[in-house]
């Protein structure tokens, strides 16, 4: 998809330095393989550097040995990465000892190499919980001033070229967080609208989604998608955000007009932010499986560097297009 070749052509042409902690997990070596092929990103792979040979040999991957390998057990600058580690957390009651067995944790090590200026970006997943790869992130490299809350944005390409721009929407938040309150809500519409616009070009139309429309229905659920709107546009004036709206409301113009006449966002969103966890996850993929659509993410949003995560389903083709878009975040 053209969109996705844009991509990858932008991380060709300033390769950024992308750890991937599990340098031992096959499809994370494959998809790395392509990334080492196209020259779309130095590589950092941790991993046992013998056992990260062994199934390059196996597999007949030709450009892993690009690819900067570091061991836990036996990297020289371990205790330079504890004593970091040590630094970030004593407040919170780590012991310097705790800090030199946590850094083995490939997780850990990866965010204290983005932390020590050594890489510009990380992505995990394949063998790992969001919560776990989450975690260090948090402690480590933390969010962007002023942002609170991080949220994950999917990539929607769906067969539906009548809807979004030509069939690309965005959705959010479908990764991170169970129940955000309408600030929350707010930031995560501001932070999805960033990041598809510089991943795309993408004039942004964000839909603040509900089961009711410009008071439609009462309820504490739809008050809440009231204020988030609310907030976001207060914050950011000039963006094309309106809510709260059913999703045909957002998506078809016909019913947009019937149901939100005036709105500069209804019938033509290209963003749709969901009211919560459970309606974002359910929400695209039932759309992936109903229609055909190719969903890319989660895209981690907010963070003070990339830091992003896998489905542990993934495929490597996915694994390929995250860290060509880990790349393209990481770009100043």
């Amino acid at each position: 998809m053209k969109l996705l070749d844009d991509i990858m052509k932008r991380a060709q042409s300033n390769p950024q330095r992308i750890v991937l902690p599990e340098g031992t997990e096959i499809r994370t070596l494959k998809a790395a393989d392509i990334i080492l092929k196209e020259q779309a990103a130095r590589l950092i792979l941790i991993g046992n550097e013998g056992e990260i040979k062994k199934l390059a040999q196996e597999n007949k991957l030709t450009h892993i040995n690009q690819a900067q390998v570091i061991d836990p057990e036996t990297h020289p600058e371990m205790e330079r990465y504890a004593q970091l580690l040590f630094e970030i957390r004593k407040e919170k009651g780590m012991t310097q000892e705790e800090a030199r067995k946590l850094v083995k944790n490939p997780l850990y090590l990866g965010c204290l190499l983005i932390k020590n200026g050594d890489a510009d970006g990380e992505l995990a997943g394949a063998l790992n919980f969001t919560g776990d790869v989450l975690r260090p992130a948090f402690q480590i490299v933390r969010t962007l001033p002023g942002i609170k809350v991080v949220s994950g944005a999917m990539l929607m390409f769906t067969p539906a070229k009548q809807y979004g721009e030509d069939g690309l929407l965005v959705f959010a938040d479908c990764a991170v967080n169970p129940n955000p309150s309408a600030e929350e809500l707010a930031q995560i519409a501001l932070c999805t609208a960033e990041t598809a616009t510089k991943l795309s070009g993408m004039e942004a139309r964000v839909a603040m989604l509900s089961f009711s429309s410009k008071g439609s229905a009462t309820h504490e659920l739809v008050d809440k998608v009231k204020e988030a709107t609310r907030v976001a546009q207060s914050l950011a004036p000039g963006l094309l955000l309106d809510g709260e709206l059913q999703a045909d409301a957002a998506l078809v113009p016909s019913v947009g007009q019937s149901k939100a006449a005036g709105s500069p966002v209804a019938g033509r969103a290209n963003i749709l932010v969901f009211p919560d966890l459970q309606s974002g996850n359910i929400g695209y993929k039932l759309v992936q499986r109903f229609s055909g659509a190719q969903a890319v993410g989660p895209i981690l949003q907010g963070m003070a560097a990339p830091v992003n995560d896998l489905s542990r389903g993934c495929s490597v083709e996915e694994i390929v297009h995250m860290i060509a878009i880990t790349a393209n975040q990481a770009m100043k």
